[in-house]
């Protein structure tokens, strides 16, 4: 009898042992999941590292990923497997433990045409964890281990314009634009714009602008849009605003606008600032002078020559002197009757 115990009792501990190696696994020590970048970028890739923490001779891991965003390009660590929303990697050290794995990776590329923000997950599980040579198992990761990333185009900047044309009298309503630009501008639900006023005279300034109710607004004492806001972003965003600009005095005035976004505390998204003339009355222009045809180089030497031409044919204006010729020849005469008078003495 005491034998027979002696045996159920060692095949019971026997059990046991098999059944705590075979069916209970033990806990993976620390799985760190990283991405190398939170932001990625239309044709970038990312990608995503699962370290176990230890070596590992087989695992089974599968990555979670939206295929409106992203796209698999390639995976490091064992065989892949991709079916359109998740990439399965599996590995199997067959060489018996000799060559086990700590870590693999999986990359994926943003595709193209995305104009908008979209937060997502990679989001990781795993089964089928096993040691080095296989003799001890671990539990399955079955609660996905998500990293969070960020798929956006490049954005840029808003620009802010204030247009006008022509001068900018005191107490004269002037008509202008406030245009908000971007190629490609990031994408706010609740956005105003606000403004502020310098002067050098101490003179007062109004941005008057006229809403779909009729009613009036200062864009420099209240802003402009909704009070929760409006939306704006996107390709090619252009928005326009017509506004009057008064000013009380002339002078010298800066005037700096913003978009705000509401959404943020009223975070600055862009500002400019704008410096304006503004004369007491509008600017006399005198008659326009009478505009004379250019000449080519040829021609003016034409004209030139014709003038030389003209020049050399002209007739004197005045009549040449003739005194001294008189003169000479009455000299010419006496002489030759000296000579005349002393030649007939000579003969008498």
């Amino acid at each position: 009898m005491k034998k027979m115990v002696s045996i159920v009792t060692a095949f019971l501990v026997l059990f046991l042992l098999i059944f705590s190696i075979n069916v209970y696994a033990d806990a993976l020590g620390s799985v760190d999941v990283t991405v190398d970048k939170e932001t990625v970028h239309p044709g970038e890739t990312i990608k995503i590292n699962i370290s176990f923490g230890q070596d590992l001779g087989a695992y089974t891991v599968d990555v979670a990923y939206d295929n409106n965003l992203l796209e698999y390009v390639s995976a490091e660590g064992g065989t892949p497997n991709d079916n359109g929303t998740r990439v399965r990697v599996v590995f199997y050290d067959s060489s018996g433990g000799t060559s086990p794995r700590s870590s693999m990776s999986v990359t994926f590329r943003a595709k193209e045409g995305i104009t908008t923000s979209n937060p997502t997950d990679l989001s990781v599980t795993a089964e089928g964890l096993a040691n080095p040579d296989a003799s001890v198992s671990y539990d399955d990761i079955t609660v996905p281990i998500d990293k969070s990333i960020i798929v956006e185009p490049v954005y840029v900047d808003y620009d802010i314009a204030l247009q006008f044309s022509g001068d900018v009298i005191k107490n004269e309503e002037k008509d202008m634009q406030i245009v908000i630009s971007s190629s490609m501008g990031k994408n706010y639900e609740h956005t105003r714009i606000i403004g502020e006023v310098t002067s050098n005279t101490g003179g007062t300034a109004k941005l008057l602008a006229t809403d779909e109710q009729s009613l009036e607004h200062d864009i420099l004492q209240s802003g402009w849009g909704d009070a929760a806001g409006d939306p704006i972003g996107g390709v090619d965003v252009v928005k326009k605003l017509d506004v009057r600009g008064l000013f009380s005095e002339a002078g010298e005035y800066v005037i700096t606008l913003k978009l705000i976004d509401r959404d943020n505390s009223d975070a600055e998204i862009t500002k400019e600032t704008f410096n304006i003339t503004v004369k007491e009355e509008a600017s006399v222009e005198g008659p326009e002078e009478e505009q004379k045809p250019e000449t080519t180089p040829e021609e003016n030497e034409t004209v030139n020559n014709e003038n030389t031409a003209i020049n050399n044919t002209k007739q004197p204006t005045e009549l040449p002197k003739t005194g001294n010729t008189i003169y000479f020849a009455l000299v010419s005469i006496i002489g030759i009757l000296i000579i005349a008078y002393v030649a007939l003495k000579k003969e008498e």
